[in-house]
């Protein structure tokens, strides 16, 4: 690897501390850095377009800040397929392979060669508005369909490869990946995943029955989620979400097709660690 673009989160490093740290080892050991700074997008001495044009693009791109900063990263970066180091600046930080206390050992193995891709399953999906698609998202995480008022569920059926499943009065649902399972899925009581299985989970978030838990799907399958009217005959509103950022507006009669991408996530391991490992030490944090 000799050309690497990191992108920094100017909000976790402060100062660009530890931004100017791999950017100055990276350009000691004779590769080619550019700067991107996530709140504005700016660049610093390269230009941007120099980094993707097809022969110039990145060998890799370095993500500095918490999960979000990743999944950000995987849907910005997924059409070049540019695999993606992340370093966690954050909390929890179930994607991002570095410590901050380990970033110059990180190079280092990095320059070494001495580490190995790991492809993450991606999901997309397309809201349908009077049979046409309106808009289409892309996730590594999840995409959840949710209620836009307060106090009040929504009403939605859900079909799986056009076969009816069920009707759902809830706050709403989360679609989720392996890799999304220890997101938003889990916080609403969903399982937790290996993240490099090929399989989906459906968590509905509050539903209004007692009987009502998350499914396993295969990862071929397509889920359809249909916005039905109010119980008092009304228009319903709900919105949904990917990844936790992009924002879509739905009302009744809308749809929500979702299922598995053809583009995936690559993000570079550089230790052995299982997933195992990784979940007892982060639930014990």
């Amino acid at each position: 690897m000799n050309r690497f673009l990191v992108r920094t989160n100017e909000s976790k490093d402060e100062g660009f501390k530890i931004t100017n740290t791999i950017k100055d080892y990276l350009e000691k050991h004779g590769k080619i850095v550019g700067i991107e700074v996530m709140d504005d997008k700016k660049i610093y001495g390269k230009e941007e377009a120099a980094f993707f044009d097809k022969d110039n693009r990145p060998d890799a791109v370095i993500v500095l800040g918490g999960d979000g900063t990743m999944l950000r990263a995987a849907r910005d970066f997924v059409e070049e397929e540019v695999p993606i180091l992340g370093v966690n600046l954050g909390s929890l930080g179930y994607l991002a392979e570095v410590e901050q206390s380990h970033i110059i050992e990180a190079l280092e193995k990095l320059i070494a060669g001495d580490y190995f891709l790991e492809e993450r399953m991606m999901l997309e999906g397309s809201i349908l508005r009077d049979g046409q698609s309106v808009a289409h998202t892309i996730a590594l995480n999840d995409i959840a369909v949710l209620k836009s008022l307060p106090f009040r569920a929504i009403n939605f059926d859900v079909y799986v490869n056009g076969q009816f499943l069920k009707s759902y009065g809830a706050d709403g649902v989360i679609v989720s990946t392996p890799t999304g399972s220890t997101g938003y899925n889990l916080s609403a009581g969903g399982p937790i995943v290996e993240p490099c299985a090929d399989l989906l989970v459906m968590t509905p978030v509050c539903p209004h029955t007692m009987n009502s838990r998350s499914i396993i799907l295969a990862g071929e399958d397509e889920v359809y989620i249909e916005i039905k009217e109010a119980k008092n005959g009304g228009e319903q509103g709900a919105f949904a979400m990917s990844d936790g950022a992009a924002h879509f507006d739905l009302k009744t009669g809308d749809s929500f097709v979702l299922r598995r991408s053809e583009r995936r996530t690559r993000i570079i391991k550089l230790k052995k660690e299982s997933f195992l490992e990784i979940l007892q030490k982060k639930m014990n944090d």
